[in-house]
């Protein structure tokens, strides 16, 4: 895997699947960027990942749902690790509940944090490695925005919006040599996971999972690792589902 030294952003990175995410870069030999809305959580990651992987690794603030958030990481990272060569769009969220009990603000909130955080990180970095000619794009969706999801109706919605977004951005930017793919988390073991479902619930996914559990969030840093290495190149504009084959959308 050869991403030594490459500079790495991941955003939502405080915690659960993008903290995984971090983790597996670093140990990889990335410098990378813990970018999250929660300073002192990110602090403390940010400071495990340099004691642990001996790597550069900072925390920079950063709120996705603002343009001028998004622009001032992109040239913060430039000035502290000298470059942009990896961006992993991980920050996300949702709260379940039926659609028809949502309001305008929470579906707004939704969209702003799931659908256009993806869309302003992207717009904020681009430039930098347009001009390079380079770079690795993973936009991290979910298996909710390939096949649905109940009471997750607005985020799915967003996550097949991130789906098509990958795809069309992918094709755009092969003439600049900057590779655009996705992950798909099906359930994940995160302490957002756990808080929003019950035991019941926990089981009864874990009996619907070919593989009997729910994944460790270093195992979408695997996929991760894969589309921000050098041995995928020659891949761009794919959806990768790491759900244990419960899903296995075509």
């Amino acid at each position: 895997m050869d991403i030594k030294g490459k500079a790495a952003i991941v955003t939502g990175s405080a915690s659960g699947i993008g903290k995984g995410i971090a983790k597996k870069l670093a140990k990889y030999g990335a410098d990378v960027v813990i970018a999250d809305i929660n300073d002192e959580m990110a602090d403390v990651v940010a400071k495990e990942i340099s004691d642990e992987f001996k790597v550069n690794c900072i925390r920079l603030h950063l709120d996705v749902t603002r343009v001028s958030s998004c622009e001032n990481l992109a040239k913060e990272t430039i000035a502290k690790l000298g470059g942009i060569d990896i961006l992993v769009n991980n920050a996300g969220g949702d709260k379940a509940m039926p659609f028809w009990e949502t309001t305008e603000e929470f579906r707004n909130w939704v969209i702003d944090f799931n659908y256009k955080g993806p869309v302003n990180c992207c717009h904020a970095v681009l430039p930098y490695m347009m001009d390079k000619q380079a770079g690795k794009i993973v936009n991290i969706a979910s298996d909710a925005g390939r096949v649905g999801s109940s009471g997750e109706t607005v985020y799915a919605g967003c996550k097949g919006g991130v789906i098509a977004f990958t795809k069309s951005l992918a094709r755009e930017l092969a003439r600049y040599r900057i590779n655009v793919n996705c992950v798909c988390p099906g359930p994940t073991d995160t302490p957002g996971f756990v808080e929003a479902t019950s035991e019941k619930l926990r089981e009864a996914l874990k009996r619907a999972i070919p593989f009997g559990r729910i994944a460790q969030p270093e195992e979408l840093g695997n996929a991760v690792l894969f589309f921000a290495s050098g041995m995928s190149d020659f891949v761009t504009g794919q959806i990768l589902s790491v759900s244990g084959g419960l899903t296995m959308a075509g």
